[in-house]
């Protein structure tokens, strides 16, 4: 990939949402830190829909970083379910 290609729409600035997501600390704010990191993942996939040239490995990393954010979503609902459950059971 030729970084030049891209210009100043190319920063990964949704990297640093995507690190704050995958490792905040506070199970309260993960919600929150995946929603704000799925919105810059989405600017920067409209950006490079428009932008000339090949794209492709930035491309796959916002794919790949989409489905990781996804999965961590559907694990927490897994993990809040079962807590639930458990609860249910224990009461």
């Amino acid at each position: 990939m030729n970084p030049g290609t891209l210009g100043p729409l190319y920063n990964r600035g949704w990297a640093q949402f995507y690190n704050a997501a995958l490792f905040e600390s506070d199970a309260n704010k993960v919600s929150d830190r995946i929603a704000e990191a799925e919105a810059a993942l989405v600017i920067c996939a409209r950006e490079l829909f428009h932008a000339a040239g090949d794209n492709i490995e930035e491309k796959q990393a916002v794919d790949d970083a989409m489905y990781a954010l996804h999965a961590l979503r559907s694990a927490l609902k897994c993990r809040a379910n079962a807590k639930n459950t458990f609860q249910d059971l224990a009461a």
